[in-house]
């Protein structure tokens, strides 16, 4: 019977050489380019009580987290999907401050099942949120930020879509909707299922003019979804007239601080729709169909850790990021060198000094299989006379 024990399950990934190395220099990158926006770096629990994981998220996340039973206390605890809630209870609880809090963090989550780019159930989660600012200013210093993640990870061509998931809410409570209806209109309009949604519509035996206003949404997308909305929806309620007006100010904002980035809308696709209250963006690149990150605005999150602050964020998965410029990066080659096994001290303060230099120096092992170039060393310490010189392998 075949060993198949060494099979990872699936979804669970592993990553080898040289692949690690170039994510572990962009991950050195990334969190500085962060700590010059003035970004501070938290590491967050892997596993928590699940009462305090799922905080607001709504459900999505409640079937993405795996659960287990702390044997200490008896509580439920679950595997952290997402790092975002957590950095909203560090803010709420550790920060202490009325001003605007800037956070960012690297670290695994683990999914119950795969909905990114690479399939994984195990991504690489980076990403950055900013608390205490209600405003679109806010919103656009993290979209610059995001830009820039991609930038610096090589992935190019990237478009941005913008949504608002107030419009649905507005609509939805100005048509008198209870939350099971505005759930399953919204699934519906995730598919851009048009005839459900005229079905669900007929249904709620709703005013015919909020009727047309939510069917309408469904086909509110693309370059000149504002303009089309504005006509569509010009008898909607004031909190969505505030949520047009708050992305008309997001469309300026972005053509003044990122004129190179294409911009999309669409007021149908409400990624997030249970957790955020605002803004909702995404970024693609033509070669993959679903987003490479995504965020917004999620000011409700803080309330059930007793502090409620404005916030804005995004995250996204650097080994996908990875995966997309892979082909187009490699890790920086760092000169390797192969030295022997010698107690000798001038041979060992010679190695210290290449290493303190940059140099990756291998020392051989007595009796080892393979040499130098088997090491993948491209040079070699030798004696001549009393000094150990450096010559090609």
């Amino acid at each position: 019977m075949e060993n198949k024990s060494w099979i990872l399950p699936d979804g669970i990934d592993e990553v080898l050489p040289p692949q690690a190395g170039l994510i572990d220099l962009k991950r050195r990158e990334l969190l500085d380019l962060y700590r010059s926006w003035g970004y501070e770096f938290v590491i967050p629990p892997f596993v928590e009580f699940l009462d305090s994981l799922l905080t607001g998220t709504g459900s999505d996340l409640d079937l993405q987290t795996f659960k287990l039973t702390d044997q200490l206390s008896g509580r439920l605890m679950g595997i952290r999907a997402d790092i975002t809630p957590q950095a909203a209870r560090i803010d709420a609880h550790h920060m202490g401050t009325e001003a605007p809090v800037r956070l960012c963090y690297l670290g695994t989550v683990l999914h119950t099942r795969s909905d990114g780019f690479a399939g994984s159930r195990s991504p690489l989660q980076i990403g950055a949120e900013l608390y205490g600012h209600a405003g679109v200013e806010s919103d656009i210093e993290i979209l610059r930020l995001l830009i820039q993640t991609l930038e610096k990870t090589g992935v190019k061509d990237v478009y941005l879509d913008l949504g608002h998931v107030g419009i649905l809410k507005g609509l939805a409570a100005q048509a008198g909707l209870d939350k099971q209806q505005e759930l399953a209109l919204f699934e519906a309009l995730q598919r851009k299922a048009l005839p459900e949604v005229a079905e669900l519509l007929a249904s709620y035996r709703i005013e015919p003019e909020h009727a047309q206003m939510l069917y309408k949404l469904g086909e509110l997308n693309g370059d000149n979804a504002l303009e089309l909305a504005a006509q569509a929806l010009r008898n909607a309620a004031p909190p969505v007239q505030a949520a047009l007006e708050y992305l008309k100010r997001m469309a300026e904002q972005i053509s003044i601080w990122l004129p190179q980035v294409p911009v999309h809308f669409d007021l149908a696709e409400l990624r997030g729709y249970h957790f955020h209250t605002g803004v909702v963006f995404a970024a693609f690149v033509p070669s993959s169909g679903k987003e490479i990150a995504r965020g917004g605005r999620y000011d409700d999150i803080g309330k059930v850790f007793g502090r409620a602050r404005p916030a804005t964020g995004f995250s996204t998965d650097l080994k996908t990021l990875m995966l997309l410029a892979e082909s187009e990066q490699t890790a920086a080659q760092q000169p390797c060198v192969f030295a022997p096994w010698n107690e000798d001290q001038g041979l060992q303060r010679r190695i210290e000094e290449l290493r303190e230099s940059g140099y990756c120096v291998v020392c051989g092992l007595p009796g080892q299989q393979g040499g130098a170039r088997e090491l993948g060393c491209t040079q070699q310490l030798s004696l001549h006379g009393k000094v150990w010189e450096l010559i090609p392998v």
